[in-house]
């Protein structure tokens, strides 16, 4: 069979479907106006006067009508509609709902009623262990705050001037503790008197109802305060000095003090009343304060205190996973800026880029050649310590998260201060390249711009080529904040403008370090 035959084939095989299709079209129209022919005739025949009314035929049912009801616009729909027409001024309206409201409940916060517990007497009964130097502005503002809440407060001291620091502050519940954490003996020794002392019955006044006295807290502030030079200029005596005193005394100190935190509540003389919270048995809390920036950002020039501060938060994780089966709460407060200008005259915390650059001065030419710039960049940006003249948060919001982690009963990490939070932010999440760039770090050699430090800074150092760096200019083995305290003049026989020096730079600054002291 040919191809034309098989076309022809399938042409008569779609006839009938044809045929089917367009009958089946054919039909449908012809009964479609047929039945409009009907029911006219009907509706006509239904209404004729001269037919019978028993002749005639009913009416064609009417046809179904579509069904729409109209319903009002309802507020919440009229309130859409304004959003998405009105889209930067709900941004701004929800911002500032926000913004008050966040005002407010921290103002309720800040409020709240934050007292020691008393004896029906009104005699104190909790007790409070800072083991933190006594001349910090951090040390001093929160022992102030604790013995004015009703706690008696107890400072840890290794050395007779510390001692006399505490005895200075001439507040009868605030008071000194000896404890030599070097000697194991010793400190074992103090911390027997310590617990016999509690377990002691006192009495408010003559003739008064004896009480006995609990431990609330133990509270950790290692300094704040940290050298900040080049890893190259650091000398072993430093780092060695550094470790013992901001990174072993905090641990030898809470090694001391486990034994009592884990005798706590002490077992006391049935005849006596005890304290409710010994009553609750309720454990002691720990807490360890800690400088956040810093370690956050880890910039040049500052690893002592990037290292010592993770070091510390390390220790704060396995002390917490210790003591968590034993109901003692560790607290690990993270710190920003704070303002504490209250407690420490301004002249000691000013660090001018005279003392920066003189700083410089006591390096080696190599690292001169290599850090200085950046040095000088770095930590003109500012520091990023704990303590500030003039900015920084309220020290009455540190006191505030202080005794909220102490009563809390609730281990964790709690950010307070101006930029803790920020920094923790950027320091998780931006290029570290780019945190480098935004604090000043340039190649060595690359021209600065508008964010650099350059031209004047590598002339006044010496860096230049047409100015070289005296052998006696440098002083080795002193680091920042640590060696020897002796001038250096910046400019090597050029005289500074009388605007140039620091308040009270020619009268009071003889012994000039270059830190700012």
């Amino acid at each position: 069979m040919s191809a034309d035959d098989q076309a022809f084939l399938d042409i008569l095989s779609s006839v009938p479907n044809d045929i089917r299709k367009y009958s089946g079209e054919v039909a449908d129209y012809v009964d479609s106006h047929l039945e409009k022919v009907s029911n006219t005739l009907r509706e006509a025949l239904s209404s004729s006067k001269w037919i019978p009314e028993s002749a005639r035929p009913r009416p064609p049912p009417p046809p179904p009508k579509s069904f729409q009801m109209s319903v009002a616009p309802t507020v919440l729909g009229q309130l859409q509609c304004w959003v998405l027409k009105h889209k930067v001024l709900t941004t701004i309206v929800v911002l500032a709902i926000g913004g008050v409201t966040y005002k407010v409940i921290r103002r309720k916060v800040n409020r709240k009623k934050r007292r020691a517990k008393r004896a029906s007497n009104g005699a104190r009964l909790e007790v409070v262990v800072i083991a933190g130097p006594a001349s910090e502005p951090i040390t001093r503002s929160i022992s102030l705050d604790l013995e004015r809440r009703g706690f008696i407060v107890y400072i840890v001291c290794n050395t007779i001037e510390e001692e006399m620091l505490v005895q200075n502050e001439a507040r009868p519940d605030i008071k000194p503790l000896m404890i030599d954490i070097v000697d194991p003996e010793s400190a074992r020794a103090s911390i027997e008197r310590f617990k016999l002392h509690l377990q002691s019955p006192h009495a408010a006044f003559q003739g008064a109802k004896p009480h006995h006295l609990s431990l609330r807290s133990l509270i950790l502030i290692p300094s704040p305060s940290y050298p900040s030079s080049p890893i190259a200029t650091l000398s072993p005596s430093t780092l060695s000095d550094l470790l013992n005193t901001r990174l072993l005394t905090p641990i030898l100190t809470t090694q001391t003090f486990l034994p009592l935190l884990h005798a706590t509540p002490l077992p006391y003389p049935t005849h006596h009343s005890l304290p409710a919270n010994a009553k609750q048995g309720e454990k002691p809390s720990v807490l360890l304060l800690t400088p956040s920036i810093i370690s956050s950002l880890s910039p040049s020039f500052h690893l002592p205190e990037s290292l010592i501060t993770t070091a510390l938060t390390s220790f704060t994780s396995v002390l917490t996973s210790e003591l968590s089966p034993l109901n003692i709460p560790v607290t690990h407060l993270q710190l920003g800026t704070f303002d504490v200008s209250s407690f420490t005259h301004n002249k000691a915390l000013v660090t001018t880029t005279q003392a920066q650059r003189a700083e410089t001065l006591k390096w080696d030419d190599g690292s001169r050649q290599a850090y200085a710039r950046n040095f000088v960049a770095v930590n003109s940006k500012g520091g990023g310590g704990v303590g500030a003249v003039g900015k920084g948060s309220s020290l009455r919001e540190l006191n505030n998260a202080v005794f909220d982690a102490m009563v809390s009963g609730r281990a964790g990490t709690v950010r307070v201060g101006m930029g803790s939070r920020t920094y923790g932010f950027v320091g998780r999440w931006v290029p570290r390249s780019l945190v480098g760039w935004m604090m000043g770090v340039r190649r060595v050699g690359e021209p600065r711009g508008e964010f650099g430090r350059g031209g004047i800074f590598g002339e006044s150092l010496g860096l230049g080529p047409s100015r070289s760096t005296s052998p006696g200019s440098a002083s080795s083995g002193n680091v920042h904040g640590l060696g020897e305290s002796e001038y250096v003049s910046v400019y090597q026989g050029d005289t500074l403008p009388e605007g140039d020096y620091p308040d009270g730079f020619r009268d009071e600054h003889d012994g000039y370090d270059g830190n700012g002291h």
